[in-house]
C-alpha cells in the first residue's frame, strides 16, 4: 500500500508541474505576443502544447501568433485543434486582423467552413433570426474597436485621426445599445442555449461598453441570467468591477485597468483586498492576477500594488 500510495503522489506532482508549466509557457507566450514578439510567442506556446493543448482559446491566440509570424502551416494546425477542442467564435475570426494574411490561402475557406459545419450542428435549436442579429451587432461591436486599436498604437497617428475614429466607435456603440437594450427588455438575458455562445456575450459586450446608468440597469438582470447558466460568471465579474469603479468604489476581480497619465504606464485599479483576489478570479472562472498583468504587459506584484494602492486611489478618486 505505501508503494501504492508513494507512486500515486509522484504522479500528482508530476501532473501539478506540467499543469504549472503549461501555464507559465502560455502566460510567457501571451506577454511576448503583447509586445509584438511573435516569434518568441509561438515558440512559447509550442513548448506548452508539448504538455498539452486543450484549451480553444489558447489555441486560437497561437494561431494568431503564428499568422503574425508568417508561419501559415502552424497557425492552420493550431485553428484546426481550436475547432476541434470546442472554439465556437465565427462571427470573431472573420475579422480578427490577426489572421488576415491568411485569407487569400486556400486552408482558409477549409477551416471557416469546418468551423461553419461544427456552428450548424451546434445551433439547429437556436432562434436563429435573433442569433443572427446579435452577431451582426458583435461584428460591429468588436469590429470598430479593431480599427481603434490599430490607430491608436500606430506610432503615426495624430490626436485628430484618434478622435476622428473615437466619435464613429461612440456612434456604434449607441446604435448597438438600442438594439440590444431592446432584446433584453422584450426577451431578457437570453442564454447561449438559444442564441449560442458568441451571441449570449454580445449582450455584455455592448452593455460593458455603454454609459454608467445602463450598466446600473441591467446589472441585476446579467446577475440573475448568470444564476440560470444565461451569462458568464467571468463577464459578469468585468462589469461589476467597472460600475465599481464608475461608483467611485473599489473592484473585487482586478479586471480593470488604466494608464497614468503622468508616466504613461498601465496599472491594476484599486481592488478590494488583493491577498485574496486570486481566489475570487477563480471563483469566477478568471486566470491569476499575474497571468491577466501579463496580458496587459503590467508588471504585478502583489506586495509592492499593497504599497501602492493609496496612491492609486488618489489617482482614481476612490474613497
Amino acid at each position: 500500500m505505501k508503494k501504492l500510495i508513494a507512486f500515486f503522489l509522484i504522479t500528482l506532482n508530476v501532473g501539478l508541474m506540467q499543469a504549472q508549466n503549461y501555464k507559465d509557457y502560455v502566460a510567457k507566450a501571451n506577454s511576448y505576443y503583447t509586445n509584438k514578439d511573435y516569434k518568441s510567442a509561438v515558440e512559447h506556446y509550442e513548448k506548452a502544447f508539448k504538455i498539452e493543448h486543450k484549451s480553444s482559446s489558447d489555441l486560437y491566440n497561437a494561431a494568431c501568433a503564428a499568422a503574425l509570424n508568417n508561419e501559415d502551416k502552424k497557425a492552420f494546425k493550431w485553428l484546426d485543434l481550436a475547432i476541434d477542442n470546442g472554439y465556437e467564435n465565427i462571427a470573431h475570426i472573420k475579422i480578427d486582423s490577426d489572421l488576415k494574411s491568411l485569407h487569400d490561402k486556400k486552408e482558409w475557406k477549409l477551416t471557416i467552413d469546418k468551423l461553419q459545419k461544427r456552428m450548424d450542428i451546434l445551433s439547429a435549436n437556436y432562434d436563429k433570426p435573433l442569433q443572427k442579429e446579435l452577431l451582426d451587432i458583435y461584428t460591429e461591436d468588436q469590429g470598430i474597436r479593431g480599427q481603434f486599436m490599430k490607430i491608436y498604437r500606430d506610432p503615426n497617428s495624430d490626436k485628430k485621426k484618434i478622435d476622428s475614429i473615437g466619435k464613429l466607435m461612440a456612434k456604434k456603440d449607441s446604435i448597438n445599445l438600442i438594439k440590444v437594450i431592446k432584446i433584453l427588455d422584450e426577451k431578457g438575458w437570453v442564454g447561449k442555449d438559444i442564441v449560442g455562445a458568441q451571441a449570449n456575450q454580445t449582450l455584455f459586450l455592448v452593455i460593458q461598453h455603454s454609459d454608467l446608468k445602463y450598466q446600473q440597469k441591467y446589472l441585476p438582470m446579467m446577475r440573475e441570467a448568470v444564476k440560470k447558466g444565461n451569462a458568464n460568471p467571468g463577464n459578469l465579474a468585468y462589469l461589476e468591477d467597472r460600475v465599481a469603479l464608475r461608483e467611485g468604489r473599489r473592484q473585487i476581480y482586478g479586471s480593470q485597468s488604466s494608464r497614468n497619465k503622468t508616466t504613461n504606464k498601465l496599472y491594476i485599479s484599486p481592488m478590494i483586498d488583493p491577498d485574496n483576489v486570486d481566489k475570487r478570479r477563480a471563483e469566477v472562472g478568471l486566470g491569476t492576477m499575474a497571468e491577466y498583468a501579463a496580458k496587459m504587459n503590467i508588471e504585478w506584484n502583489l506586495e509592492v500594488y499593497k504599497k501602492e494602492l493609496p496612491e492609486i486611489e488618489k489617482l482614481e478618486n476612490i474613497k
